[in-house]
């Protein structure tokens, strides 16, 4: 029986996991095929008919395990007629004509992404057909499923490609783009299967927990997704959450001040490191071990202070450098001496970990441009300062005041200049324009890593961007303040069941598993990979490599062989371009400045004599077919200029070639020079490299140093992974908050019964109260009566005339009951007066407005806390266990205070009736006109207007109870804002009546 099955794949490699997936999914692969049998002889009605069918005997009870062979094979079924018809339809604005029908191993893909997995397929296999099987499945629940794709482009293609089989089954299909209405989202969202982008998706959801009526909200179930390049969205971007942001009220940062003098200190740095050069290479040819340890103290200063400096890149060629420099670190790092070192430049750079420290000289040199003193660069401790005040036996109270205001506001100052100093040093020394970013249209656009893409609408965080922004002179824009925010991690990990398709996906089965519990099942290729993967040539400079690039790509179009030349920035594809045009080498070039046809020039690549450069092909999405005669010449040749950090990518460009059995080759040339070799070389390599001793023009081609290559692209993965998996575990601190903020705003939202989430906040905030100024261990002479009385008035009207008599006799527990009892008799009268419509919707509006802005405060504390939370280590404390107490006390605090903001505005809503509302009302009882009115209309920051059914004698009965809160609430000023809560001067509203 499995020799029988295998003969079904052709010639699939026969690895021990793809024995493992053909042993495991052979049964359901016999059983699709029996079941298969029986449906040619259908008429297309009754095909069609199974949709109903199936449908029908989910709601009696099966479940989609149970009906999985047969819907296979059904859709299997309709693929077939529609080739065998020839359908004829368009895509993407391009005629087409339907001649797919699933391979087995498709079948087997089908299957492995229903059962919550992700599917690895090699390139040209057809995952865009693999997800028609298991979303027809699952979009028969009418619950909805989705496809994930990495833009708009490959959504609105893969969406209209596969839209024949779905349409032929009576399933419906659509697309989320960017830019689209919220009206056609929801009717997108509400098919029963629904296309779209990773960010798409994810905004969406962050957009549904802002809005403030029910009718607004777009998305449905989060029930079944796959993910399409899976590998791309959950571990490339896992780092980037998505945001929704808003303008900061006032703008404080000071990179335009700060520019000029940083830019200087950066030249300075620069100064410093050519004259260190300069002493290493004297110190060098003496050979004495005391001249080498200090070239090398002084090759480790340049290291820290400039690492891409061309002059110490070409010095590392010289036999010994790289060794030496590792053991004068290792040296000061045995010795804890690190911060000697450091404390001899002025700002010090880890490249690794992409950071920097402004050193103690260069606060100094800082202070002397600015004009400043040294202080101005420091950051007091703020702890100590206050203690510092309190102490302070010549400043009364008020002064005490003055003096914490001018510190917190001193601190605050030093703090954002530090960080504006921080990314600016950041911006000149560890971004490159055309590499990390271009400027176009004088903006700053970040360039994607792992794409290539323009990331349009993005920007880097934390003022990282405008510092960008200040070093290239174009507009500093203004800074904004998160609204709503979540990582792709967590929003995908919301769907009851997730699987996902790609390339490349062993090489992070670990993070799969461990982050979103995703098995990773490799499956057979449907006929042999033919591709041959050369060993990597190295080169000992990066000009030599671009010279034996441009050589190679030469050759190879006189051949008439087609190239993919992959880059991995803009800066190295233009510099390749210039070369081949100096050689008359026609060629097209595919980058973050030229995107806008991509899906042409990556289409046209297989074709004879075809150049195509391109930055990262990761996640391009369009198969590369071959000409005619090009596969006697080869097939396509894949030329990549350097290796990546994740092996992934290096796969998913070497995939390019040899789709479906096609011929082709692959090889990578590299340089010392390159940062993967700089940063991540081990010492076995370096050594290896100064035995050889490596000529001018000379190549290195061994299967010894691609394996050392990629075990340094381990460690990087390793690095990264350990990275991500410590930002999910701060990030899921805030998802648990963001899970619980937003259940109760959606309950809300919908119209849920809230009398009993009321009742508890009522409860919380008496508690809250009571527990702040009654303390139990004091004598009730001692409480905080003044203020006791003050909040209760504030919040909840709850006014308790005690004398001084009373208030001896009473405990804590005594007014936390008697309160209750009035606040919630409060509550029942304001409810009885309004009626049950209008209460419900003036509580739904309150809870939900007071959970907005709070929630926003909290984001951008949380945001602080954050940042500042790994000088705990300093103390010998975890910072991510610190940081959950702080988060947890401070979501504490943000809850109560969202709770005394909704029953202060209930309590305190105004029932008022215009002129027009009067006209209105005698209308309506006349049965002239009806009145409509929408949320924004009854509801306003001053209060609720009266339902149309409010007689002038409630209207007085509810003026008369307000009377009493208004003359005995604390004193007014004229100019503070009215206790009403109008957010209006007292003079300009309830004063006037006063």
């Amino acid at each position: 029986m499995l020799k029988l099955v295998k003969s079904l794949f052709g010639g699939a490699k026969k690895s021990d996991r793809r024995e493992q997936t053909i042993q495991l999914y052979t049964p359901d692969l016999l059983k699709i095929k029996s079941f298969g049998e029986g449906l040619s002889a259908l008429s297309e009605e009754q095909l069609k008919a199974k949709t109903d069918e199936f449908r029908a005997r989910l709601k009696a009870g099966e479940t989609t395990d149970d009906i999985l062979h047969e819907a296979f094979a059904v859709v299997k079924e309709a693929a077939q007629r529609l080739k065998d018809a020839r359908h004829e339809y368009l895509v993407v604005g391009n005629p087409a004509v339907w001649d797919m029908v699933h391979y087995d191993v498709q079948l087997i893909g089908g299957i492995a992404l229903h059962r919550g997995g992700i599917a690895e397929m090699a390139t040209g296999e057809g995952k865009t057909l693999v997800a028609t099987l298991a979303l027809y499945l699952n979009g028969l629940t009418g619950r909805g499923a989705h496809l994930v794709t990495v833009n708009d482009y490959l959504a609105q293609r893969d969406m209209e490609w596969m839209r024949p089989v779905y349409e032929y089954l009576g399933l419906s299909v659509g697309v989320i783009l960017n830019g689209m209405d919220p009206a056609l989202r929801q009717r997108n969202y509400a098919c029963d299967i629904t296309y779209g982008t990773n960010n798409e998706f994810g905004f969406d959801y962050l957009r549904d927990n802002m809005v403030m009526d029910p009718s607004s909200l777009v998305q449905r179930d989060y029930h079944f997704a796959i993910v399409d390049e899976v590998d791309s969205v959950l571990i490339d971007e896992a780092r980037t959450p998505l945001i929704i942001a808003g303008p900061v009220d006032k703008s404080t940062h000071k990179f335009d001040e700060l520019k000029a003098p940083v830019g200087r200190l950066v030249k300075d740095q620069l100064e410093m490191t050519h004259k260190l050069m300069a002493e290493a290479k004297e110190l060098w040819p003496k050979e004495d071990a005391d001249s080498r340890y200090e070239a090398g103290f002084r090759l480790l200063l340049v290291q820290r202070s400039t690492p891409k400096h061309q002059d110490f890149i070409d010095f590392l060629k010289t036999e010994g450098t790289t060794r030496q420099i590792t053991k004068v670190e290792n040296d000061y790092l045995r010795e804890k001496r690190m911060h000697e070192l450091d404390g001899e430049l002025y700002f010090s750079i880890d490249e690794r970990n992409h950071s920097i420290d402004l050193q103690e000289k260069g606060r100094l040199r800082l202070a002397e441009y600015t004009g400043g003193d040294e202080d101005m660069f420091t950051i007091p401790d703020l702890s100590l300062e206050l203690v510092r005040i309190e102490e302070d036996t010549t400043l009364d109270a008020e002064g005490r005041m003055r003096a914490t205001d001018e510190l917190n506001r001193m601190f605050s100052d030093r703090s954002e200049r530090i960080h504006n100093i921080s990314q600016l040093l950041r911006a000149y020394t560890l971004y490159e324009r055309d590499v990390e970013y271009v400027v176009q249209d004088g903006k700053v656009q970040i360039v994607d890593e792992f794409t290539g893409r323009i990331m349009h609408g993005r920007r880097f965080s934390d003022g990282l961007h405008q510092a960008l922004e200040a070093k290239e002179g174009v507009t500093i824009e203004r800074e904004t303040q998160t609204v709503a925010s979540v990582t792709l991690q967590n929003f995908y990990r919301m769907y009851e069941r997730l699987a996902g398709m790609t390339g490349t996906a062993f090489t992070e089965a670990k993070e799969f598993f461990e982050i979103y519990k995703l098995d990773v099942m490799e499956i057979p290729t449907n006929r042999p990979i033919a591709r041959s993967d050369d060993d990597d040539q190295i080169y000992r400079s990066k000009r030599e490599k671009y010279i034996a690039v441009a050589e190679k790509i030469t050759e190879l179009y006189h051949k008439g062989q087609p190239v993919l030349v992959g880059t991995i920035s803009v800066e190295v594809s233009e510099l390749l371009s210039e070369r081949l045009r100096a050689a008359n080498v026609p060629h097209n070039v595919l980058n973050a400045k030229q995107h806008r046809r991509e899906a042409e020039v990556v289409k046209n690549a297989g074709q004879r004599g075809a150049v195509t450069i391109a930055t990262n092909m990761a996640g391009r999405g369009t198969d590369i077919k071959l000409g005619e005669g090009v596969a006697e010449l080869g097939g396509l040749f894949i030329l990549g200029t350097e290796r990546h950090e994740s092996r992934r990518i290096d796969l998913q460009l070497r995939g390019r070639s040899g789709r479906q059995g096609d011929p082709g080759a692959s090889i990578f040339f590299l340089s010392l020079e390159d940062d993967l070799m700089r940063l991540f070389g081990s010492d076995r390599m370096a050594g290896v490299l100064d035995k050889l001793g490596l000529k001018e023009g000379e190549v290195i081609s061994h299967r010894m140093m691609t394996s050392q290559i990629e075990k340094a692209q381990r460690r990087v993965e390793e690095q990264n992974f350990s990275i991500r998996k410590h930002l999910l575990e701060y990030d899921d601190v805030m998802n648990a908050q963001r899970n619980t903020v937003y259940t109760r705003r959606r309950s809300a939202l919908m119209g849920e019964d809230l009398s009993e989430a009321m009742d508890e906040m009522i409860e919380e905030v008496v508690e809250l109260i009571t527990s702040k100024h009654c303390d139990p261990p004091n004598a009730p002479d001692e409480w905080n009566w003044p203020l006791l009385r003050q909040d209760l008035l504030r919040i909840l009207l709850v006014n308790l005339p005690w004398d001084e008599e009373a208030r001896r006799k009473l405990t804590r527990t005594d007014i936390f009951d008697m309160t209750l009892e009035i606040a919630r008799e409060n509550l029942k009268r304001k409810a009885e007066l309004l009626g049950d419509d209008l209460m419900g919707r003036l509580t739904r509006y309150a809870m939900i407005t007071s959970i907005d802005r709070r929630w926003k405060e909290h984001l951008a504390e949380m945001d602080e806390l954050r940042a500042g939370i790994g000088f705990q280590a300093y103390a010998q404390k975890n910072p991510l266990v610190e940081y959950k107490k702080a988060a947890l006390d401070m979501f504490e605090d943000m809850l109560l205070s969202t709770y005394e903001d909704a029953l202060q505005l209930i309590f305190r809503a105004q029932l008022q009736l215009r002129d027009e509302d009067v006209a209105l009302n005698r209308a309506a009882s006349e049965g002239r006109v009806q009145a409509i009115h929408q949320e924004t209309n009854l509801i306003q920051s001053a209060g609720a207007l009266a339902p149309e059914t409010t007689s002038r004698e409630e209207r007085q009965v509810a003026k008369q109870k307000q009377e009493p809160v208004r003359r005995e609430g604390p004193r007014v000023g004229r100019n503070d804002p009215c206790p009403c809560g109008s957010g209006k001067k007292y003079k300009a509203c309830h004063g006037k009546e006063a």
